[in-house]
């Protein structure tokens, strides 16, 4: 996700909370965009998640799991 992308998030919820509003069209904007957000956080979370490693402590190491 670019600066320029959350820069106009930020300024789609600025505008948002004016007496003007957002139009339908800058709604659907600010939807996607804030998905495409949710997915980056997402992506980069799991990316943290999948290289921690978990010492026992018996000295064993394992990496952490994905839940089912």
């Amino acid at each position: 996700m670019t600066e320029e992308k959350i820069a106009r998030i930020n300024a789609l919820a600025k505008k948002s909370r004016t007496e003007e509003g957002l139009t339908e069209e800058e709604k659907e904007e600010q939807a996607a965009l804030r998905r495409e957000y949710i997915a980056s956080v997402r992506r980069n979370l799991e990316s943290q998640l999948g290289s921690i490693v978990v010492q026992e402590q018996d000295g064993s190491r394992h990496k952490l799991e994905k839940k089912q």
